[in-house]
């Protein structure tokens, strides 16, 4: 099979965003059992951003130069010996372990290609796969019951806004921890709003003048504190997920939970084409824009998912 002419997105050395560009690159034909994909949309993750910039160089680093992206959604281009779930011109979505999803094609094992349900639209299935695990993953770590209180820090964002949702899809009293404009946002999701406040002991006054009862389990998806604020409610260790502040978890004793399995990542996409489940697509770049979606994205201000849209 003849190489693709395709583009993607690469960075050569640790650093900020002006490390990233966009490059020519080719496509062979997948080999045995595995499928390539012309991508259609990719989410962008502040797990991205971490590892560009080195944070987890001694435990995951990159192999220069280096591609970026998890998710993607798009249309089958050719599929390989041995693989007979899809064939070219599905719609299909999911997921690469290679960091290559940003980019006009993606060449994955027939295991992480999804088909895509009708009502999953394909900004929001290229969004999908590592908020909606890290938010099901989170939610299913802490073992809400009915009529329980769980509070969210992070509520606003691409993952926090999934997460919010799968708990009160569970009857949780969900109490979510944002900043105050996207509080209209979290009580059309049903979700009780919480400001930041400007120190720890503020943002504790805050949640308690909130919840006078008890708080029973806390996800935290931004870190800076909330696993520590969270035994000072005192919520049990094992009832608090963080999907950042790994120090704080080894201190405390809480759980780091932040991969669905496969029937989570079926669930979700059924719940989002059945419309029981929104995920908020706050902005699409194209694939040239990457430099100023990732702007954007660690400015830790946007509601919702930011995405690439390779096409374009």
């Amino acid at each position: 099979m003849s190489t693709r002419e395709g583009r993607a997105v690469r960075y050569d050395r640790y650093g900020g965003v002006d490390e990233l560009y966009v490059t020519g690159v080719g496509f062979d034909g997948p080999g045995p059992g595995r499928v390539l994909v012309e991508v259609h949309a990719a989410g962008i993750n502040p797990g991205e951003t971490a590892l560009r910039e080195g944070v987890f160089a001694e435990s995951w680093p990159s192999t220069f130069p280096s591609g970026q992206g998890s998710d993607w959604a798009g249309v089958v281009a050719a599929v390989g010996e041995g693989v007979t779930d899809v064939e070219p011109g599905d719609d299909v979505f999911g997921w690469t372990d290679d960091r290559a999803s940003q980019a006009t094609h993606v060449d994955v094992p027939a295991e992480q290609v999804l088909r895509r349900p009708a009502g999953l639209d394909v900004a929001t299935a290229g969004a999908l796969y590592i908020a909606g695990t890290a938010a099901a993953a989170s939610v299913a770590s802490v073992d809400p019951q009915p009529g329980e209180t769980v509070v969210v820090a992070g509520a606003v964002g691409g993952v926090g806004q999934i997460a919010v949702q799968l708990l009160t899809l569970r009857d949780v009293e969900v109490v979510g921890i944002a900043s105050e404009r996207n509080h209209d946002r979290l009580r059309e999701l049903a979700v009780t709003p919480v400001a930041y406040g400007s120190s720890p002991e503020e943002t504790l006054a805050n949640l308690r003048a909130a919840t006078p009862d008890r708080v029973h389990a806390v996800v935290d998806l931004v870190g800076g504190g909330y696993v520590a604020l969270a035994r000072e409610l005192g919520v049990a260790p094992e009832r608090i997920n963080t999907i950042i502040d790994f120090e704080g978890a080894q201190a405390h004793g809480a759980a780091t939970r932040g991969t669905a399995d496969s029937e989570g990542r079926d669930d979700l996409a059924a719940l989002v084409a059945d419309g029981a489940l929104q995920v908020a697509i706050a902005a699409g770049y194209p694939l040239d824009g990457v430099r100023e979606a990732y702007t954007e994205l660690e400015k830790r201000h946007t509601a919702g998912k930011i995405v690439l849209l390779p096409q374009e």
